[in-house]
């Protein structure tokens, strides 16, 4: 699998600061191979994954390696299949990472319980930005 090398270049990486993996449909598995390397980089700043059929255990690959990596300030995950369990999980990980400075989440299946845990992280990190147009509508209300 090519991202597979990626990642693994990744982990060594000491220029790149952007990668774009958009429409590009790598799922959980291409997921765990990037969130594996983020535990490591320390150069790169964004990471865009947007459709790339990325589930709730794509999320979880993501939001442990939140939990380590100190450089990454914007991840873009619209269009994907993430939902409650996924979004509690990054949600999770915001609490403690006060790098990361966008979160794009538009166009997931994030539900009330999802937006209620965003709410409650949002307490805990006044650093993360999340666009109100990434979230349905219906979620906001726990949002204000």
């Amino acid at each position: 699998m090519g991202v597979e090398h990626l990642a693994n270049a990744l982990q060594h990486n000491k220029t790149l600061t952007t990668l774009g993996l958009g429409q590009y449909p790598i799922g959980d598995v291409g997921v765990q191979y990037l969130a594996n390397a983020l535990r490591q980089n320390t150069t790169l700043t964004t990471l865009e994954l947007e459709w790339d059929e990325i589930t709730n255990l794509g999320a979880q690959y993501l939001a442990n390696a939140l939990l380590q990596n100190t450089t990454l300030a914007t991840l873009e995950l619209g269009q994907n299949r993430i939902g409650n369990d996924g979004t509690r999980d990054l949600a999770n990980a915001l609490r403690q990472n006060t790098t990361l400075a966008t979160l794009d989440l538009w166009r997931n299946e994030i539900g009330d319980s999802g937006a209620r845990d965003l709410a409650d992280a949002l307490q805990h990190n006044t650093v993360i930005r999340i666009p109100s147009s990434s979230i349905p509508r219906l979620c906001l209300q726990f949002l204000i």
